[in-house]
């Protein structure tokens, strides 16, 4: 079982050495508790408030109604025990929904914070080496899923299970000590024998959630679910018949879980044994020796009906606590914080620090790439293997290569997005690792292979930080969507007048992003496939517009199109992680290697696709 960790000089201690209120506090449960403190102190103090008052009722009814059966007996008048019957029943019916609520609503606040704590860690490390690594994206599995019902109730629900649990617990607790008045050793044998319960069946609430198996399964069926009800999928869904598939499949990876949860909470026969002795035997023992002294007259017929009513009563101990609800939050505020711990340590990030020399202004002269190597996390062999490149300031490069020879990863490492394992990015002859790393972003613009279609206006998925609304108007223009100009328009059809583009106007817009940027001020442009949603024609006069518009850039264009890269100033073919060709176009078509192989092997292709065009005509 996963364990919030102990502080740092509390865990350096020998065991022997650490104190009992470390210990305590080290606890998942002390840990959650703090948690709603921190979150809303008033809304914790009222919830704490009445489960202590809802706890109490029970035993107060259970006097109440010994006081009415006592009345009864001795012909004693019956409107004070009445009305006490009947305030403390209202009372007990009140007080349910109205705690409800007050937990609903602090659940609610628990839920806010935990994510604003999520959000700001995960957005933390400077590189993304957190986000594609399988460990990291374990524990961020097991914390942003916490309140999405996918393996455990939400939040708000949860502290409505957790306080029933803790009113039953502070319940039992009042109605044996309302047994106190019969026996000293009553209290102790009813109260002991039901409390034993917990930890005679403790074995049926231990569940690790955080277990490769279980982690695996949850992501399985989240990803299952978004897919049938996100609007992304819904097309290939519904054309090739997988509705049904899916539904399956959700189902079965739910049902995993469902059997990894039995197989490790399931009852275990020799501890319900026990369990079924000890109270046959404590209950046995109560009721004898109250029934002896009730016969004999020891007590009269009211204190034996709250006696009675309360040993009863006390059974809430077996039901009451910390229940399974409380072990489920816990986990997730342990999660969430586990995830804290993992993002300031620096070590998701692949130690992606930032530096403090400037970089405005640069590169003024050159980016090299000195004998650099790269591998991700987890991967044995490299990327990037002895990577050596340069890249004059101010003119065009085109990187091309079949896939997988390492063209995005090294615009990864230019973006400082990750850092190499060996070697060394210098930009005027400095380490890359030694800039400011906000300043050196600033500096670059990037339209990414998998940019992102933000659902907001038009506007917000092309304005840089300080751009005008005349600078977007200007660089939708440029990238070719002159159509676009109502920049309040919200790109998204899931809102209200909202609409969507189609693949080759939200490259426009994407490549408006970088063209903004290089507006105000940004001096290195990175294009990673920028036209590969755009027809041949769209793609020549687009990318002309792009190459006037960042004329004194420094521009890496990644393109599989070689109409596109033959206008770059230099070209490099990569392979394998190296640097194999390298030269103009019509060099390294006298070359005759690969570049002119995979030139000619697509402009055959192209040609074979314009005579069918022109048969067809």
């Amino acid at each position: 079982m996963h364990r919030v960790p102990i502080p740092a000089d509390e865990e350096m201690a020998p065991p022997g050495k650490r104190t009992l209120m470390a210990l305590f506090k080290a606890r998942r449960e002390w840990v959650f508790f703090g948690t709603l403190w921190k979150s809303h102190p008033r809304l914790t103090a009222t919830w704490w408030a009445l489960i202590l008052f809802q706890g109490i009722l029970p035993a107060g009814f259970v006097l109440a109604v010994g006081a009415l059966v006592g009345a009864v007996a001795d012909g004693a008048p019956l409107l004070t025990p009445l009305l006490l019957v009947g305030t403390v029943f209202v009372l007990m019916q009140v007080m349910t929904p109205l705690h409800t609520q007050v937990g609903s609503l602090l659940g609610e606040h628990v839920s806010d914070r935990l994510h604003d704590r999520l959000l700001v860690a995960a957005g933390a490390p400077e590189g993304v080496a957190h986000l594609e690594n399988r460990e990291h994206m374990d524990e961020l599995t097991a914390a942003r899923d916490f309140d999405l019902g996918m393996a455990g109730p939400p939040l708000h629900m949860s502290l409505g299970f957790i306080a029933g649990g803790l009113v039953e617990a502070v319940s039992g607790l009042a109605q044996a000590a309302v047994l106190a008045a019969y026996a000293w050793w009553a209290p102790l044998l009813v109260g002991g024998a039901w409390l034993s319960t917990h930890w005679l069946l403790r074995e049926s609430t231990r569940w690790d959630r955080n277990t490769g198996e279980v982690l695996d399964a949850q992501r399985r069926a989240e990803y299952s679910y978004r897919l049938a009800v996100d609007s992304p999928a819904a097309k290939e869904i519904r054309l090739f018949g997988l509705a049904s598939w899916l539904a399956d499949r959700f189902a079965a990876e739910r049902r995993t879980l469902v059997e990894l949860r039995w197989h490790t909470t399931r009852l275990r026969r020799k501890p319900m044994r026990w369990t079924v002795v000890v109270l046959t035997v404590s209950g046995g023992l109560f009721f004898w020796s109250l029934g002896r002294d009730a016969a004999s007259g020891a007590i009269g017929l009211g204190g034996a009906s709250t006696f009675a009513y309360a040993a009863v009563g006390a059974s809430a101990l077996a039901f009451g606590g910390l229940n399974w609800a409380l072990a489920l939050a816990a986990d997730a505020v342990a999660a969430v914080l586990r995830v804290e711990r993992t993002m300031s340590s620096g070590a998701a990030a692949r130690g992606v620090v930032s530096g403090r020399a400037p970089a405005e202004g640069m590169p003024a002269a050159q980016i090299r790439f000195r004998d650099v190597t790269f591998s991700y996390p987890g991967m044995s062999s490299p990327v990037l293997d002895g990577f050596d490149l340069t890249v004059p300031a101010g003119g065009s490069l085109a990187v091309v290569g079949v896939n997988g020879a390492g063209k995005s990863t090294l615009v990864k490492l230019l973006c400082r997005l990750y850092d190499p394992v060996s070697g060394a990015i210098e930009v005027d002859g400095t380490d890359l690792r030694d800039l400011d790393l906000e300043s050196w972003r600033r500096r670059i613009s990037a339209v990414f292979q998998d940019f992102i279609r933000y659902e907001l206006s038009l506007e917000d998925n092309v304005a840089s930080p300080g751009a005008t609304r005349e600078e977007v108007l200007q660089s939708l223009t440029t990238a070719g969507a002159a159509d676009l100009r109502d920049l309040d328009q919200i790109l998204s059809p899931g809102y209200e007048n909202g609409t969507d583009l189609s693949g080759g106007q939200w490259q426009r817009v994407a490549l408006a992003r970088v063209l903004c940027s290089v507006s105000r001020g940004a001096g290195v442009v990175v294009l990673d496939e920028p036209t590969a949603q755009l027809d041949v024609r769209g793609e020549a006069e687009v990318f002309e517009r792009v190459l006037e518009a960042t004329r004194g850039c420094t521009t890496v264009l990644i393109s599989h199109r070689f109409s596109t890269v033959r206008r770059a100033d230099r070209i490099c073919v990569v392979d394998q992680g190296r640097v194999v060709e390298l030269g103009g176009h019509e060099e390294l078509m006298a070359l005759g290697g690969t570049y002119k192989r995979l030139f000619e092997l697509q402009a055959m292709r192209f040609a074979e696709e314009q005579d069918g065009a022109d048969s067809a005509g």
